[in-house]
């Protein structure tokens, strides 16, 4: 059984630092990457405030494919380039949108969201996966939380 949780009072960067501790744990040893997503999403779910989605989109065959998440059913499949999910995974690149509805070519899975993170997970320089968050809150991402991502994002890679 695990028992990852964070610290009451905890936020900001220990908050994120924790996670990152906790999903290593969680993921270390074990070989099936679709368990370790599924675990990392949940740890996610639990740390990070103010979500209304959390989870990973795979790379199959040139496209995004819905991975273990949290949240409201989603897109089952994403082509490269369409929304915040494959800009990022087309470019390699974090993506941390304020306004959703703001970004062009936006594809609203819950009408809830007002704001995303995506975030590439790489493998060997490959992008592999995107970790997607959603807020109902506006402007709920900021440069910490992308970095923050980005490193839970390098710890797990191996492992999905």
């Amino acid at each position: 059984m695990f028992d990852f949780a964070p610290q009451p009072g905890t936020s900001g960067p220990d908050l994120y630092d924790d996670l990152v501790e906790a999903a290593s744990a969680l993921v270390a040893g074990e070989s099936d990457g679709v368990a370790n997503m599924a675990n990392v999403a949940a740890l996610i779910w639990q740390f990070v405030p103010e979500l209304n989605w959390a989870g990973f989109y795979r790379m199959v065959d040139g496209e995004l494919v819905l991975g273990p998440f949290i949240g409201k059913p989603a897109c089952l499949r994403i082509a490269l380039g369409s929304g915040v999910c494959g800009t990022a995974a087309l470019s390699g690149e974090t993506q941390c949108v304020a306004d959703v509805h703001a970004f062009p070519g936006h594809i609203a899975c819950d009408a809830a969201s007002r704001s995303e993170l995506v975030v590439p997970v790489k493998r060997q320089g490959v992008v592999i996966a995107v970790i997607d968050l959603d807020s109902p809150r506006q402007g709920r991402f900021g440069p910490a939380d992308a970095a923050a991502i980005e490193a839970l994002a390098h710890a797990i890679a191996a492992s999905i």
